[in-house]
């Protein structure tokens, strides 16, 4: 055997693989990985199937599909009334990691410092490590999860090239404000860092509150790499379909690097999504959409000894879960698992060190009979 040096050798498989497979090998409710447990719009997929008996089915060109890139410009200046130009700010993506992959690919060099905030979603740190970057580690503030803005100015300085911001953000459910938005644009107004924006939850927000994309704000958003996702709107999380916005210098290298990780996404499969995408109630109606699906996930729970977390946007619902069992997370989950066939994450897995508050995030992306189910034996622990 040839003996290799690990890059990543306290990685191993994600959290969300091994719950899967737990939920598969028990036959259990799976609310653990993130996808719906409905289908996309017929129509959607119908497009698909045309633009592949047309013949479309060779590659792309590098920076995605000329139609699909105007529509997301098209649809980006009628949401936030910022243009970006479709043929130097815009590229498509083989799903949103791999855009945050090519992002900090991008910019990090080895030596350059990365703010993460935590609980933060498992891809970010890896890359930054395989770039021979460091993660600078914040915490969000229980019990909102909310940004503490001077920690930040604290722990900002010359060799900070990057900022990494989730909102609606994975796993919390909490959202970025405008006041959010201020001490940001603020605290760097005078430095030379950049700004990475994951917003692939940007319909799905709740109770009639606003997302408060990088892209609304024009001094950050000319420093900033904005990646959304097609998966999360239109319920196709398997087609891994995203896209990245950013200003024409920073596209230009961005795509230097895309160009060598996938070269080109699924040629159809923008096709349709050109097709589509000015097709406004495909994606105004999200919020409400899932909103509901969350109001009746909590009505179903709401006899069991789960404490909810407030969630502000996403499809997770965080629960506490310390008046049932003082088990650490990883041990409690696998346990609901087995015994009581409902599959969830541990949130203590998207801190980089083990920070167990006992609590979990279920997702409630579901039709209202799955949810209806794992609720019932949710509520007999």
């Amino acid at each position: 055997m040839i003996p290799l040096n690990s890059k990543l050798p306290d990685v191993g498989v994600t959290i969300f693989t091994v719950m899967s497979q737990l939920a598969n090998d028990y036959q259990a409710i799976n609310l653990s990985q993130g996808f719906p447990d409905f289908d996309a719009a017929p129509d959607l997929i119908e497009r698909v199937a045309e633009h592949m008996r047309a013949g479309k089915n060779q590659y792309a060109p590098m920076q995605g599909v000329a139609a699909l890139r105007q529509k997301i410009a098209e649809k980006v200046r009628n949401l936030y009334q910022y243009d970006y130009d479709p043929d130097t700010e815009i590229t498509v993506t083989s799903g949103a990691t791999e855009a945050l992959y090519a992002a900090i690919t991008t910019v990090v060099h080895p030596g350059d410092e990365v703010i993460i905030f935590e609980p933060a979603y498992d891809a970010y740190a890896p890359v930054i490590r395989l770039n021979n970057g460091i993660p600078v580690f914040l915490q969000l503030k229980p019990p909102g999860y909310r940004i503490d803005w001077d920690e930040v100015a604290d722990n900002l300085s010359e060799r900070t090239r990057l900022i990494i911001l989730n909102s609606p953000h994975n796993p919390t459910g909490s959202i970025l404000n405008k006041s959010d938005m201020a001490a940001l644009d603020s605290i760097l107004a005078d430095t030379k860092t950049l700004i990475l924006s994951d917003e692939v939850y940007e319909h799905i927000v709740f109770d009639h509150q606003t997302h408060e994309s990088i892209i609304r704000y024009p001094s950050l958003a000319a420093r900033s790499y904005v990646v959304s996702s097609f998966g999360k709107t239109y319920h196709t999380t398997g087609w891994k379909i995203g896209y990245c916005l950013a200003p024409a210098t920073l596209s230009k290298e961005f795509q230097r690097v895309h160009q060598f990780l996938t070269f080109s996404s699924n040629t159809p499969i923008q096709l349709a999504y050109a097709d589509i995408l000015d097709r406004e109630d495909l994606y105004h109606g999200l919020a409400s959409f899932y909103q509901d699906k969350r109001d009746t996930f909590l009505n179903y729970m709401e006899s069991s000894r789960f404490k909810p977390i407030p969630c502000s946007g996403t499809y997770f619902q965080m629960m506490q879960y310390d008046a049932i069992s003082n088990l650490p997370d990883i041990e409690f989950v696998r346990w609901m698992t087995i015994e009581h066939g409902v599959a969830s994450i541990p949130v203590s897995v998207f801190y980089h060190i083990n920070t167990d508050h006992k609590v979990v995030r279920f997702c409630f992306a579901k039709r209202v009979e799955t949810l209806e189910r794992a609720a019932e034996k949710l509520c007999r622990i």
